[in-house]
């Protein structure tokens, strides 16, 4: 990238800059929310299919997950090193290669290649998480929170339409002698492929390259931080990951056993589409609104709202009617809020406690823990209710999510 002279930039400047890239940004977050909705909506009902047993039915989202950890951390460095633009569209262009690659396995009906395919299938759920923090680049303090959630806003129309799709590219796959599971992968290669095209050629100046060059020409830019002690910092870091990842092990829990609880009960594919289609909207949807109340209210408050909205989520789909598809819709809806809720107001708290200079690595390594996580949770959730009963996976999902109120009693205490 040509160095651009940010000395001579005015506020104005600035500011046009910032809403530039978040308009960028977010063209790549529509194309990325339709890229994830396939793993997410039919991953395990692909492996049970191929291994007829739904035992491991959460494997293929422990594997994509784990490739999500991988990813963060490797697009993490190469934003640090290189920028938002070379790190963002090569994890997006590596999650069009594992899209394929479990297009080929299903053809196949190859297991191991499926298991390797998944797993670098998760580069692009990596990548499309981490693209929340370009928009933060540019913003004041004030905008972070509005700035992360403008970007995941536009998540929503793309991973809303991928689930919607699902019976859609079913019969586009059967019509080119496929199996009608390989139909979402289909739109989610060439979605992840359109996203990183997106960033690698129109994400032009880089947003974290000029904020480091604004930072060494006026150093003031970080002042934000100047009143904060390293151990501040190292609390609102510790808290920020925390939340996001107690929130993750609890959203992929439920969501990956849901398509097949409601298979075991007689729900086709379109149906599932529909409740998984509710529960990525509302991960995405609310979060323009969800920006405004952390900036507005603090993010202390809105973690305690993540904390509530995913113990209502955990106890609805525990005790919902097997047969009733409303109910799985609000239980669905409500943990896709309460995962917005707390990613959110999560990553505020380590966009708040960085500098430029180390942000894009510390937000790598956060999400590569967030990931892992995830990962762990979606294994368990199969063997979890294999041996007990989807009822059982959603009672202990709305328990863990009470730890967020202990985890705000501490930080409380040690300001």
């Amino acid at each position: 990238m040509k160095r651009m002279d940010t000395q001579v930039m005015s506020r104005d400047e600035i500011k046009k800059l910032y809403n530039r890239v978040l308009i960028v940004v977010s063209i790549s977050q529509i194309f990325g929310g339709a890229g994830l909705a396939a793993g997410i909506s039919v991953g395990a009902l692909l492996v049970q299919q191929m291994i007829g047993d739904s035992s491991f039915s959460g494997v293929p989202t422990a594997l994509f997950t784990l490739g999500s950890a991988f990813t963060a951390y490797s697009v993490g460095k190469l934003s640090q090193k290189y920028g938002r633009r070379i790190g963002l569209s090569a994890g997006f262009f590596v999650g069009g290669v594992g899209a394929l690659g479990v297009i080929v396995a299903a053809i196949q009906n190859n297991l191991i290649l499926l298991f390797i395919a998944l797993f670098v299938y998760g580069a692009g759920t990596a990548t499309n998480l981490q693209a929340r923090y370009a928009g933060t680049d540019l913003a004041t303090k004030e905008q972070r929170a509005k700035a992360i959630s403008t970007t995941m806003v536009m998540t929503t129309f793309g991973a809303v339409a991928g689930p919607n799709l699902i019976s859609t590219m079913g019969h586009v796959a059967e019509s080119l002698h496929m199996p009608a599971l390989a139909g979402p992968f289909i739109l989610s290669m060439f979605a992840y492929l359109l996203a990183g095209l997106t960033l690698l050629l129109m994400l032009r100046p880089d947003p974290l390259l000029i904020a480091k060059q604004l930072e060494e020409n006026h150093p003031s830019n970080q002042a934000t931080l100047s009143g904060d002690s390293q151990g501040q910092r190292k609390d609102g870091i510790i808290v920020g990951a925390g939340v996001m990842i107690i929130t993750q092990v609890v959203m992929v829990a439920i969501m990956t056993m849901t398509p097949i609880h409601m298979t075991h009960h007689g729900y086709n594919l379109a149906s599932i589409g529909l409740v998984i289609g509710f529960h990525v909207g509302f991960m995405y949807f609310p979060s323009l609104v969800t920006g405004i109340l952390v900036d507005r209210f603090g993010r202390n408050a809105m973690i305690i709202g993540a904390s509530v909205t995913l113990l209502a989520s955990g106890i609805v789909a525990a005790y919902a009617p097997t047969d009733s598809l409303i109910f799985l819709i609000i239980a669905l809806a409500l943990l896709g809020l309460g995962w917005n809720f707390g990613l959110i107001s999560g990553t505020a708290l380590i966009v708040d406690h960085t500098t430029i200079a180390e942000r894009a690595k510390v937000q790598g390594t956060i999400d590569v823990f967030i990931a892992i996580s995830g990962a762990t949770a979606g294994l368990l959730s199969g063997i979890i209710v294999a041996k007990t009963s989807y009822g059982m996976l959603s009672i202990s999902g709305a328990l863990i999510s009470l730890a967020l109120l202990p985890l705000i009693g501490w930080i409380m205490k040690r300001k």
